[in-house]
C-alpha cells in the first residue's frame, strides 16, 4: 500500500485537517490574519466549508491545531536525561522554536494581529499554556507539582517574552534567542525558588485554618 504523502513540513498531504492547517499558515504568511476569511482557508486547502467547518469552528481553532502539530515534533524528539532541569527545558523549547522557524512569516502576521487585538490576547495565553504544559512534562518536570498553575503561566510569559525576540533574531545561530531564553529561564528558576520557600513557610498556618473551616462546615450542615 502507498503511504500517504507529506509535505516538507511533515504534514499528511491526504489529511484535511494537515491540509486546512498548512492553508491557514500559508495565508498567514501572505497577509494580515483579519483579511484572511474561512472561505479563504477552505479554497486553499481544497475543502468545502461544510468540510471545514466539520473539522474546526473557527481560524483560531486551526491555530490551535498548528500548535498541536508544532507540540507533536518536539515531542517525538529525543530528550535529554543527564543535565540539569533548566539545561533540559531550555533545549525542549529551544527546539520548539526550531519546529515554529518554517512559518516564522506567518507568526510574525499573526503576533502583529494579537498586538493590535487585545481580546486575542487570552486565547493565545491559553494556548500557550496548553503546549507548555507538554513542553514541561518532556524536560522531565512536572506539571502538577505544589505550584504547578503559577509555575506555568510563570513560563508562559517568559515564553512570549522570548518569542518576540525570537521572531525578530534573523542570525543563523538564533544567539539573540538562545541568550533571552537563558536569562528567563535562571529568572525564573529563581522566582520558583522564592515561591517554594514562602509555601513551606506558609503550609504550617494554612493547616489549622483549613481545619477551623472543615469544622465550622460540619457544624453548619448538621444545624440543617
Amino acid at each position: 500500500m502507498e503511504k500517504a504523502g507529506k509535505d516538507d513540513k511533515g504534514a499528511s498531504k491526504n489529511d484535511p485537517r494537515e491540509r486546512i492547517v498548512d492553508a491557514l499558515m500559508a495565508l498567514a504568511a501572505e497577509k494580515p490574519w483579519e483579511e484572511i476569511s474561512l472561505a479563504d482557508v477552505a479554497d486553499r486547502a481544497g475543502v468545502s466549508l461544510a468540510q471545514f467547518r466539520d473539522f474546526f469552528p473557527s481560524k483560531g481553532a486551526v491555530l490551535g491545531g498548528f500548535s498541536r502539530r508544532i507540540d507533536r515534533k518536539v515531542l517525538e524528539g529525543a530528550a535529554s536525561t543527564d543535565e540539569s532541569a533548566k539545561d533540559r527545558l531550555f533545549d525542549v523549547l529551544m527546539r520548539r522554536f526550531d519546529a515554529m522557524a518554517p512559518y516564522k512569516a506567518a507568526l510574525k502576521n499573526i503576533n502583529a494581529w494579537a498586538m493590535r487585538d487585545p481580546l486575542a490576547l487570552p486565547s493565545l495565553n491559553q494556548l500557550a499554556l496548553n503546549s507548555l504544559r507538554f513542553m514541561v512534562e518532556a524536560a522531565g518536570l512536572s506539571s502538577e507539582a505544589p505550584l504547578g498553575a503559577l509555575k506555568l503561566q510563570g513560563l508562559a510569559l517568559a515564553w512570549t517574552h522570548v518569542f518576540h525576540i525570537w521572531l525578530a533574531d534573523d542570525s543563523a545561530d538564533s544567539s539573540a534567542t538562545m541568550a533571552a531564553l537563558d536569562r528567563e529561564l535562571a529568572r525564573g528558576e529563581t522566582l520558583v525558588e522564592r515561591a517554594e520557600e514562602a509555601r513551606r513557610r506558609l503550609e504550617p498556618l494554612a493547616k489549622p485554618l483549613i481545619g477551623l473551616a472543615e469544622r465550622v462546615f460540619s457544624a453548619v450542615a448538621r444545624s440543617r
